[in-house]
């Protein structure tokens, strides 16, 4: 591989102009430690070009099926995820999924000691490759350990900050446990079929979100998992995602698509390179029986037309639902998408609208609003919540919308 330093330094700068556009690497020490951390020492099988793209994630390992397991995350989101936890100097670290070991290098610099950084992961290949770029990169004092990234390192804690670049469906209790007063956690947490890169920091016994990004990881391999899916045609192709306090029967679903459907538009459109996601972030709050919907790139138009054919918000009730759809409008000289809903089943007419209301409510919002998530222990009773809860195992997730805004 060329490495030669006018060449790192440029494409070091290219990725990092990129990245701060984009609004990440907004913290000092962050940029400072984007900066002089070499990725590509991380991924070595990757051109200098892939490792500096900004927008690029580089797997390293995959499952038997050809999905990923392993990869360096597009610098965007390993700015995005810092600028979240906030480290400080002399901080101890925990890493769920250590990946190529390039997050570890870059959480060393950032504490200032790389012996207070533990990273863990389940697949010993990754570990061990983790622990040969580290060495490479001089931070041989970062902790590398193989092992069930759900039960943490307990013999580590308490630690600072604990950051996850695998996608949990739960906050594993060992979390809660290994996490110090006043510390911060960034995870990407899954509920309603989507994840979010949320930022807790650790406030009396509650995890307190002050920071909520959109974002995608690997799952979190553990016993925990509680979102369920299913198909719901017969060619078995287009499927349900959901959690498992909703009521969902995909036999009561299978062959809906079949069915008549019912399209409704909202009036409300948006730029082609305009973000829609805030549509389902608020459906998790306003919507309990929305979850996703995913149909392969080659379905046909007319079968399953979903906004984005692999993950899109869905509300299901009994035998009927809808599904967020769009369709290209004209207008003066450029195009916009107006978006909808597509519905089936017996309550199609009211989900459509129902959906269609939600779109208008959200564009109504300002587009950008963020609810308040708190997450408690599993064990808080309702008296002590500040809303309804989506249930998981170890904790109690509550999402509000302060009405005062």
């Amino acid at each position: 591989m060329n490495t030669d330093t006018t060449e790192l330094d440029a494409l070091r700068d290219d990725m990092l102009a990129k990245v701060q556009e984009m609004g990440y690497a907004q913290r000092p020490e962050v940029e400072r430690v984007l900066r002089e951390v070499p990725r590509h020492t991380f991924v070595p099988e990757a051109g200098l070009d892939e490792a500096y793209n900004p927008y690029q994630a580089v797997i390293t390992h995959r499952f038997d099926n050809g999905a990923s397991l392993s990869c360096a995350s597009a610098p965007f989101v390993v700015a995005m995820m810092l600028d979240q936890l906030a480290v400080e100097p002399g901080n101890r670290i925990l890493e769920i999924g250590a990946g190529t070991g390039y997050n570890a290098s870059l959480l060393a610099e950032l504490t200032g000691r790389a012996a207070n950084v533990t990273t863990i992961d389940i697949d010993p290949d990754v570990t061990s490759q983790a622990a040969r770029a580290l060495h490479t990169a001089g931070h041989d004092q970062v902790r590398v350990v193989t092992g069930d990234g759900a039960a943490g390192v307990p013999e580590r804690a308490p630690f600072d900050r604990i950051i996850a670049t695998v996608s949990p469906w739960d906050i594993p209790a060992a979390w809660w446990d290994q996490l110090a007063p006043g510390g911060r956690m960034v995870i990407p947490l899954r509920w309603r079929g989507q994840a979010r890169g949320v930022a807790f920091a650790y406030q009396d016994g509650r995890l307190v979100a002050d920071s909520i990004e959109l974002c995608g990881f690997v799952y979190l391999v553990s016993d925990d998992e509680g979102e369920l899916d299913a198909s719901i045609t017969d060619d078995e192709t287009i499927r349900l995602h959901w959690d498992r306090d909703q009521t969902v029967n995909p036999d009561a679903l299978r062959g809906v698509l079949d069915t008549p459907r019912t399209t409704t538009w909202s009036e409300i459109t948006i730029a082609g390179d305009e973000s829609h996601d805030g549509i389902w972030l608020r459906l998790t709050v306003t919507e309990p029986r929305v979850c996703r919907i995913n149909a392969p790139a080659d379905t046909p138009p007319g079968v399953c037309d979903p906004v984005q054919k692999f993950r899109s918000p869905v509300i299901v009730d009994g035998e009927s639902l809808a599904y967020l759809t769009s369709r290209r409008r004209q207008h003066d000289d450029h195009s916009r998408w107006e978006l909808g809903a597509i519905a089936h089943g017996p309550l199609a007419a009211e989900l459509a609208e129902r959906l269609c209301d939600e779109v208008r409510a959200w564009s109504a919002d300002g587009r950008e609003r963020k609810p308040t998530l708190i997450a408690y222990p599993a064990d808080t009773p309702d008296s002590d919540l500040n809303g309804p809860a989506i249930d998981k195992n170890h904790s109690r997730l509550v999402l509000t919308y302060d009405e005062t805004c």
